[in-house]
């Protein structure tokens, strides 16, 4: 049996992949930005290729952005961004590739905006929604009220739970994967009182056969073309949010100089001006010189960050958009 870890970046367990059988090639790409707490979980994709009886697999595993709260989804933007880039990376990576899986906690219940875009643009199937059998939990969740990690409050929209945890795949121009069986975890680990995780185990068993298909390209469906609209829509949405939190922390961290110059001025006043006395008591001034600083430092910190951000964000939708007009030349040529 071999093991192979994907490295997070400070602090999380990262990706796991355990298997049975030789490895030919793995890899680690980080996928999100460090300026919000989820990557320091490690959020990346990783990826493995094997070689089994002569048909080359790529198994990738990933962990996108947590929602926290749907009715103010702060961190869409985010989460849309990652399957955007799960999607390039699977693209450029998987065109030798026989079989293509994915798996993982996605963060994005089926009918989101990220998860059809990570499909439509990939062409990935999900298998609970082409399964010939379902076994386990009602509609496949993976997150159920009846988890003894899970907050009910959290789910009190969603008394069955929700499925955010995927097993994705695709065939290609000579070979065909069938879904035999789509199965959840239910209940507790055999023999304990406690669950295997804060989430239901996705468990797929998959045919492949062997296929006389000519080519393999997607046809370009004019869905796609609206929900990459959609998805460039959000993009937008966050990237203005990102320029004002820009702004904003740019405008506390000016304040805060101005105010660390004023508190300069008056101290050297002090010094030099003799018969001036100090215009209030030196505790209170030093008290107000530390959070001045704190407040320069933070805003400065978090103005960098944003920074980041935007230009993230602003890369992002310029390649949508670019993706946007391909789409579209595409589907005129037809």
């Amino acid at each position: 049996m071999v093991s192979n870890m994907l490295k997070e970046r400070v602090q999380g367990t990262g990706e796991l992949i355990v298997l049975v059988l030789p490895l030919c090639f793995t890899l680690c790409c980080i996928l999100s930005q460090f300026q919000h707490g989820d990557w320091f979980g490690g959020k990346s994709v990783g990826l493995i290729v094997l070689k089994i009886r002569g048909i080359i697999f790529n198994i990738y595993v990933t962990h996108l952005h947590a929602e926290y709260n749907r009715e103010k989804d702060t961190y869409l933007p985010h989460r849309v961004v990652q399957a955007w880039e799960l999607g390039q990376f699977i693209q450029h990576t998987s065109k030798g590739a026989d079989v293509v899986l994915l798996g993982g906690d996605l963060n994005m219940h089926p009918e989101d905006v990220g998860i059809r875009l990570l499909r439509g643009w990939t062409g990935l199937q999900d298998s609970f929604l082409v399964t010939e059998k379902i076994k386990g939990c009602e509609d496949g969740c993976t997150l159920v009220p009846a988890n003894c990690y899970i907050n009910e409050k959290e789910l009190q929209c969603y008394p069955q739970g929700i499925r955010i945890d995927y097993i994705l795949y695709k065939g290609s121009s000579h070979y065909d994967i069938r879904c035999n069986i789509h199965e959840t975890t239910t209940g507790t680990v055999p023999g304990k009182d406690f669950p295997y995780s804060d989430h239901e185990a996705v468990n797929v068993t998959l045919s492949v056969v062997q296929s006389n298909k000519s080519e393999n390209n997607l046809p370009v469906e004019p869905v796609l073309v609206d929900v990459l609209n959609e998805a460039r829509l959000e993009v937008q949405v966050g990237l203005h949010s990102a320029k004002r939190q820009q702004y904003f922390c740019g405008r506390m961290a000016v304040l805060a100089l101005l105010l660390l110059v004023i508190q300069g001025a008056m101290a050297m006043s002090s010094m030099f001006g003799g018969a001036l006395q100090q215009p209030f008591p030196k505790f209170s001034f030093s008290l107000l010189s530390l959070l001045s600083v704190s407040v320069l430092l933070i805003s400065a910190v978090l103005y960098l960050f944003h920074i980041i951000e935007v230009k993230m964000l602003q890369g992002t939708e310029e390649q949508m958009r670019a993706g946007l007009q391909t789409l579209q030349e595409k589907f005129n040529s037809r």
